[in-house]
């Protein structure tokens, strides 16, 4: 219990700038949590969203609305060994997990394109059903600041496409529920001191198709693009942020073509004759 304590005091003391504030800014200035809400925090047993889990738990004691937690953990097949890890950290964590099963690993197995984003979809809409099954109004993912910039540069870079990720939606296909993202001021980098600051160990990739996770992610776009990032950092520091306000200061006037709530809004369309 005194191991859980420290860690707990870890986040709203040694790392109260990097991570507290931040997490609560992101709190208040979306609104992600109202009074009376339900949320299924999504634990996928890596270091983000087992941090989000505690900040959550902080808020709930803490904060000035009443809301209740659920700690969701979905497992699509996980090896023995990647599934007590999850396991032994939420019980050092002091985090009581809700654990369901389901296939969704052996679902994609045989999938030859793109079966990450097939995974990925299943999972979302795995948790969607369960979090609605124990009453949950909302699901909050460990999605932090650099996922936010990253998923800007991914779209333009390999996607052509400007696309942000915000900090909050309304789910396509289960009416009634949102998903929040807390950890959106939260920098990977300050994640990554408080993990090891407190000498933990989380679940870094348990895919079946990704075991050997440090191969495979050495070719992921998402790593060439946090290479990227890093890379431009180094002639302006604050490169990170410009990226990240783009998306506050976009002109839709002098975009070529946007879509907006599905209905897509050409140039010419626009161009109207000066009065």
């Amino acid at each position: 219990m005194e191991r859980a304590r420290e860690i707990e005091r870890s986040i709203i003391t040694t790392y109260r700038k990097g991570i507290w504030s931040k997490f609560v800014r992101g709190v208040k200035e979306f609104r992600l949590v109202e009074e009376g809400d339900r949320i299924a925090v999504c634990i996928s047993g890596g270091k983000d969203s087992m941090l989000l889990a505690k900040c959550m738990q902080e808020l709930q004691k803490h904060g000035e609305k009443r809301f209740e937690l659920v700690f969701l953990v979905m497992d699509p097949g996980y090896a023995p060994q990647n599934r007590e890890l999850i396991e032994s950290n939420a019980a050092l964590l002091e985090i009581p997990v809700h654990i369901f099963q389901t296939q969704i690993f052996d679902a994609v197995v045989d999938v030859q394109k793109n079966p990450c984003y097939l995974c990925a979809r299943m999972r979302r809409g795995y948790l969607y059903e369960e979090a609605m099954r124990l009453g949950c109004n909302k699901i909050a993912l460990g999605h932090h600041f650099d996922d936010v910039i990253e998923t800007i540069l991914m779209g333009m870079l390999y996607g052509a496409q400007m696309q942000s990720m915000p900090p909050k939606l309304w789910s396509t296909n289960h009416k009634s529920m949102q998903l929040i993202r807390p950890l959106y001021y939260v920098c990977e980098q300050d994640i990554l001191r408080w993990k090891e600051h407190n000498g933990l160990s989380f679940l870094r990739c348990a895919c079946k198709f990704t075991e050997n996770c440090a191969t495979n992610e050495e070719d992921s776009k998402r790593l060439e693009i946090k290479r990227l990032i890093a890379r431009l950092k180094q002639t302006n520091p604050n490169v990170d942020i410009n990226i990240f306000r783009s998306a506050y200061n976009v002109h839709v006037d002098t975009l070529i073509e946007y879509d907006s709530e599905g209905v897509r809004h050409d140039f010419l369309s626009r161009y109207k004759p000066k009065k």
